[in-house]
């Protein structure tokens, strides 16, 4: 149970004490500031706790987007405050230095509530101030001031307000115009009956699977309903995160439960259509496998540009001004988020094409879809990286080290010959992405291949032996990625036998599972996966050194099984190991994040 400390008499039909209550508070009052600290001093420190002025006046959402919202320590508004266990040492500070400055007295004129935040913010103290737009929240100072204040609540509308900030404010124009306006009221609905977010996600990937099992029949009608359900299964995957604002049930699970439901939504998608097609005598794996590749690809550029420059110093370029200036004009900013085919985009077209066209269709749109995309969101961050003076920090650095997922290999190579040139590391590891899979691609299984994967084991080594702080040095994941999906679609592909391109779509949607897991883990300022565990699995350059071994060694049917065997092995250590941290995380009482889901 949460406790909110009253200061103060509570005003006469005032319906604070029935909103704090309603908002999960058991409520307190406090003559005085020295009542106000004892009270405080009372309460668990496993508890949440609230000081908040008796006078108040504003929306009950008001409130509970100050005093109820789990991802921040301490958060305020205009005449309330609270804290979470974690930021009670810091409350308890500034709550004895005030009661201790007005000599344990009432003050009549100001809020007790708003000088412990005065007094939080000189201690330096970090106290989240939520946006409340049109909401009212206020200490009226008399009767007259009050008046007004009432008459500024009755003038919104609280409920439609909170609807409206269920919808994230930044959305794509699918999404926008053609979901939310009506998925916010399914959020509501959630609410109203008790539903979490995680419910709701859940809900969304069961459906995605129905509609890969529809999509794996094979028939026109298997494949309408493939496309409806996907679409409803896209409407779920909206509405949890608008149930988790409205209702701000936000949580450390949830966040991955969302990211991580979404992939496999997605690839287990592709694969029934792959599924489908094959049933119809039509052998689309590789292209398949090569969205999935390609739209991976292009995630890790966008967190790898992303956790390289969200901290950096001076980071300013004339290109990103000339982004904003674009952004200002109403209808380029719906078409420049459209070309770059997010997630709603994304998934409409799936449906529409699965619905009227064939799996081969659909995918030939997706990759040439998502190719452009990726070129021109690619090319705008390495122009922005090469035109900005920015100074990255050794927290970036350490985030792109661990998206680049370097195995024991790589390390063993960068303690050896050390890059004693930084600016070429990009150029260094584009080189050995380039060779391998050239080399797969002119030459299939042999061991010239393993020659070149060898050499990628060299050169990717090389390119990470320093900290990665260098302009363009955020491309190192992307290619790394690149080059070791590629290498094994394109061996898989060379081997022409039965199962070996299916085998490897699994073998690459575990690594890639992997590879998300790790950005989830960043994004929630949790760390990289623990070393052991990417040395288990061998580091990129291990695994594609492994495969193109196993290529040159075995026959096509007993690569085949290899592959099979890889990524069930893979898949099985990763989920393991990810499933056991995310729920250690969220039953140790992790700080909440929410995701707000991809950039692309």
């Amino acid at each position: 149970m949460s406790t909110a400390i009253l200061t103060g008499q509570p005003v006469p039909g005032s319906s604070l004490e029935g909103d704090l209550r309603s908002l999960g508070y058991d409520v307190r009052i406090a003559a005085d500031p020295a009542d106000a600290e004892t009270m405080l001093a009372q309460v668990p420190g496993d508890q949440r706790v609230a000081v908040v002025d008796a006078r108040f006046v504003g929306h009950p959402h008001a409130l509970r987007l100050g005093l109820t919202d789990p991802r921040f320590a301490l958060a305020a508004i205009p005449g309330a405050l609270t804290a979470q266990p974690a930021g009670r040492q810091a409350l308890t500070r500034a709550m004895a230095r005030e009661t201790s400055a007005s000599g344990g007295f009432a003050v009549a004129v100001d809020s007790l509530a708003d000088r412990v935040v005065t007094a939080l913010d000189d201690d330096g103290t970090d106290v989240h101030r939520p946006e409340l737009g049109s909401l009212v929240a206020a200490v009226p100072a008399d009767p007259q001031a009050r008046n007004e204040a009432r008459q500024a609540v009755a003038a919104v509308d609280d409920e439609a307000v909170r609807l409206k900030s269920a919808v994230k404010s930044r959305d794509g124009f699918f999404t926008t115009f053609f979901i939310s306006p009506y998925s916010r009221y399914i959020a509501r609905w959630c609410a109203r009956r008790g539903m979490t977010p995680n419910q709701v996600t859940t809900a969304s990937l069961i459906t995605a699977l129905i509609a890969a099992g529809c999509a794996a029949t094979g028939t026109r009608a298997g494949f309408i309903a493939a496309g409806l359900l996907l679409i409803f299964s896209f409407v779920l995957d909206c509405t949890d995160g608008q149930l988790a604002r409205y209702s701000l049930q936000y949580s450390t699970l949830g966040a991955w439960l969302d990211a991580t439901f979404d992939r496999a939504k997605e690839y287990a998608y592709y694969a029934g259509l792959a599924l489908g097609a094959a049933r119809g005598g039509d052998d689309v794996w590789a292209l398949a496998l090569g969205a999935m590749v390609l739209q991976t690809c292009r995630h890790v550029v966008d967190f790898s540009f992303n956790e390289a420059n969200h901290d950096a110093t001076a980071n300013t370029s004339p290109t990103a001004a000339l982004s904003d200036k674009l952004d200002s004009v109403g209808w380029t900013v719906w078409v420049r988020r459209m070309i770059v085919l997010p997630i709603g985009e994304r998934w409409a077209m799936i449906a529409i094409l699965t619905a009227a066209t064939t799996p081969r269709i659909t995918f030939y749109a997706l990759l040439i879809g998502c190719a452009f995309a990726a070129t021109y969101t690619t090319a705008g961050r390495v122009l922005r990286s090469l035109t900005r003076k920015a100074r990255r920090t050794d927290r970036a650095a350490e985030a792109l080290a661990d998206l680049a997922d370097s195995g024991p290999l790589a390390e063993l190579v960068a303690r050896i010959a050390p890059n004693k040139f930084p600016v070429l590391a990009p150029a260094v590891a584009a080189v050995g992405a380039a060779l391998v899979v050239l080399a797969a691609w002119f030459d299939g299984p042999g061991w010239s291949v393993v020659l070149c994967a060898a050499v990628y084991v060299v050169l990717s080594g090389y390119a990470v032996s320093r900290p990665l702080k260098g302009a363009l040095d955020w491309l190192i994941p992307p290619l790394f990625r690149a080059a070791e999906y590629l290498t094994v679609l394109i061996l898989a592909a060379k081997a022409e036998v039965n199962g070996a391109l299916p085998a490897a779509f699994g073998l690459v949607a575990a690594v890639a599972y992997h590879h998300y897991d790790t950005v989830y883990r960043i994004r929630g300022n949790a760390g990289a996966p623990p070393a052991w565990l990417v040395r288990v699995i061998g580091g990129h350059e291990g695994r594609t050194l492994l495969v193109t071994v196993l290529a040159a060694v075995l026959s096509a049917s007993q690569f085949s099984v290899a592959l099979t065997v890889l990524a069930v092995a893979v898949a099985l250590v990763v989920l393991v190991e990810s499933i056991r941290f995310w729920v250690t995380a969220h039953m140790g009482g992790a700080p909440a994040v929410h995701d707000e889901g991809e950039p692309a």
